[in-house]
């Protein structure tokens, strides 16, 4: 869901908040800013690479729709997807100077802390499932969404086809996608509705289930509301997980 006006403000606020508790981290751990945190991604991760040969091919990365990339730090890597993947090498003091106003400087950011994130062992999940892994991890969350709310509609942000059709055949389910490929079509059993829809659906929902990539995106803190639960899935949002409190699922990355 797009974000504008006042919710510029509203994001900006929400990752300068981020920075300065990572910072924090940093410093209690005594990682000096200008360690190199490198984005290894000279080109675009090809869909093997990101998530060998899984049983289905319609997820956004064989699409060409979002590319994930990949930061290093002492060993340990942490990932992220977007829509505008680029290469780039700095200090972490240089990537903590980036603005966060543009998708491609958030992306390098969330990879970033991710990676040194796992380096400090606060997080575990930095690297995206593969093979048939997204289909293991699609009926966990059947079963962790049964346990934990029993049958909730649930609003869908940002479509993940192995889990949009493991929670369909479960539980009442409306999906939004940035994809205007997607949007008004039938796919996994459900229509895809338009990310202008995004407010209404959440309010119709009792759970909202959202990709992480919104952390890179920019929509993520237009998602998150105090009247019901939020989860996000996927290695992208692990990093700004942990530090805001925020419920992740990720039940077979690396």
């Amino acid at each position: 869901m797009g974000v504008s006006g006042a919710g510029e403000h509203l994001t900006k606020d929400f990752f300068e908040d981020i920075k300065e508790r990572f910072i924090a981290h940093l410093r209690n751990e005594g990682i000096s800013l200008n360690e190199v945190a490198e984005v290894i991604s000279s080109r675009p991760l090809t869909p093997e690479e990101a998530i060998g040969r899984p049983e289905r091919t319609d997820f956004p990365l064989f699409k060409g729709k979002e590319v994930m990339i990949e930061a290093r730090f002492r060993g340990c890597r942490g990932q992220a997807f977007t829509d505008m993947p680029c290469s780039f090498s700095a200090t972490l003091e240089e990537i903590l100077l980036l603005p966060l106003d543009r998708n491609d400087n958030r992306a390098i950011f969330v990879a970033s802390l991710n990676a040194v994130m796992r380096h400090l062992n606060l997080i575990e999940k930095t690297i995206h499932c593969r093979d048939e892994e997204p289909r293991l991890c699609a009926g966990q969350l059947v079963e962790y969404v049964h346990k934990r709310f029993g049958n909730p509609r649930i609003a869908f942000i940002g479509l993940q086809p192995a889990m949009v059709s493991a929670l369909a055949e479960h539980f009442p389910i409306r999906v939004t996608d940035l994809d205007q490929d997607n949007v008004g079509r039938v796919k996994c059993g459900v229509k895809i509705e338009d990310v202008n829809a995004t407010r209404e659906i959440i309010d119709w929902s009792d759970i909202v289930l959202a990709t992480g990539t919104t952390a890179v995106n920019g929509t993520l803190p237009s998602i998150v509301c105090d009247e019901k639960p939020v989860i996000f899935y996927g290695v992208t949002i692990s990093g700004i997980a942990k530090i805001a409190g925020m419920e992740q699922f990720c039940a077979c990355g690396h």
